[in-house]
């Protein structure tokens, strides 16, 4: 069965630091590029970063740039978010993505990825 897991989420103070990681099974990362999005309570879901299969290519949105950094350890099927300097608009659940063998992965148009995870909630607040 083909599957994404997401975690690392919690509540942190604004300023502080999270690690969110998606896991794959079922398939091999080095064929996928993998999405991070984020849907806040009473929005749409929106693109965070993204990187590409074998992770020679990244994205970002511009409201995390300097402050998320996106990397894949394909030994463990597992893409990472590192997220610094957290803000309360940094909240909302967060989900990884799936997109088969993608050199450019987007972050404006979810059909784009195949397989979604189930989210894992991100809190920034005092």
């Amino acid at each position: 069965q083909l599957q994404l897991v997401e975690s690392g989420g919690g509540l942190v103070q604004p300023g502080g630091s999270l690690r969110l990681s998606c896991t794959a099974s079922g398939f091999t990362l080095d064929y996928y590029a993998i999405g991070w999005f984020r849907q806040a309570p009473g929005k749409e879901r929106e693109g965070v970063s993204s990187i590409s299969a074998r992770g020679g290519w990244t994205n970002y949105a511009d409201s995390v740039k300097g402050r998320f950094t996106i990397s894949g350890d394909n030994a463990k099927n597992t893409v990472y978010l590192q997220m610094n300097s957290l803000k309360p608009e940094d909240t909302g659940v967060y989900y990884c993505a799936a997109s088969y063998n993608s050199a450019y992965p987007g972050l404006t148009s979810l059909y784009e990825y195949e397989y979604w995870g189930q989210g894992t909630q991100v809190t920034v607040s005092s």
